[in-house]
């Protein structure tokens, strides 16, 4: 009995650490989906080409591909409303700087070494 009781506690004290790792819904990546973005993301992918009632023996590629196109409109999208990569503090840069060559210091065909 008195083993038991040992077994039961030890295994209580090892799954009470395991409970404080779950996930938690308040995060942004975990949050739940509401019924409104579920039916504008498949109208999403039916303009995309993915027909849900249509008796298709190709669904996981159907789905995949209609997915893959509404990525890529998400990514023009993104980089349309992204600033160029030569803007500045949300002003793009209109001008334009060159340096000149390296200089080179003379040496007079020396080592830069010599005399210390």
């Amino acid at each position: 009995m008195k083993a038991l009781v040992s077994t039961l506690l030890v295994a209580c004290a090892l799954a009470v650490p395991a409970a404080a790792f779950a996930q938690t819904a308040d995060t942004a990546g975990n949050a739940p989906v509401t019924r409104a973005q579920v039916k504008a993301e498949l109208t999403r992918l039916e303009q995309a080409g993915y027909r849900p009632l249509a008796r298709d023996n190709n669904y996981p590629d159907d789905i995949q591909r209609a997915e893959a196109i509404v990525a890529q409109q998400d990514a023009q999208k993104a980089q349309q409303s992204a600033p160029a990569n030569n803007a500045v503090g949300g002003m793009a840069m209109t001008g334009s700087s060159d340096s000149g060559a390296p200089v080179l210091a003379s040496t007079g065909g020396r080592s830069i070494y010599a005399g210390h």
